[in-house]
């Protein structure tokens, strides 16, 4: 028996009613495994920082349970963090002009991210930034499109400054901040 693919409505209907969150590509959907305390630690440092910068301001700060559309892909994504600045970005389910995304690297998630995402999310016009931040170390790779629309790929480790700028903000926090009461294994980072 095959089982036919679901629409993207489907596929958003159902979600509603969801228990457990799933990603969607191409008519597919697959459950998403739950994080632990340093995914979600750090989760939660990087998008605390972009709220706080972007309080007031037409920019919007979102956590893991607001999804990214990619047309280009036909796919719905979950991020750790995302960041909006589009006025027209306003959909309430889900966000189709971020300019920044932020992933937090699992063993179960990394080859998705780096690959499958990394290809999906630059198709997104409005797409600055994609930082994965690993959970094992203190070292985050940030993907940044150049004006040019080619993409510069660098790697931060141990500490340094991060800066985005996204609807006229320019938002800064370190990699400190970012890993701020993470508790690595014995000599992993720090």
């Amino acid at each position: 028996m095959q089982i036919s693919p679901l629409s993207a409505d489907e596929y958003l209907e159902g979600e509603q009613r969801s228990d457990i969150r799933h990603e969607y590509v191409a008519g597919e959907v697959h459950a998403m495994a739950g994080a632990g305390e340093r995914h979600n630690r750090i989760s939660l440092n990087i998008a605390f920082h972009l709220r706080s910068a972007t309080r007031g301001t037409r920019c919007g700060a979102f956590m893991s349970d607001m999804k990214v559309r990619v047309a280009a892909a036909d796919a719905f994504y979950y991020p750790d963090a995302l960041l909006t600045c589009d006025a027209g970005d306003d959909a309430q389910l889900y966000k189709v002009a971020p300019c920044l995304i932020a992933e937090v690297l699992s063993p179960a998630t990394e080859v998705i991210d780096r690959r499958e995402k990394l290809i999906a999310y630059r198709t997104l016009e409005a797409l600055r930034y994609y930082l994965l931040a690993a959970q094992d170390a203190r070292r985050v790779e940030l993907y940044e499109r150049q004006d040019d629309g080619s993409w510069v790929h660098t790697i931060y480790e141990g500490d340094g400054d991060l800066e985005f700028r996204c609807g006229g903000l320019t938002i800064r926090f370190s990699l400190a901040e970012v890993y701020e009461d993470v508790v690595f294994a014995q000599g992993n980072g720090g």
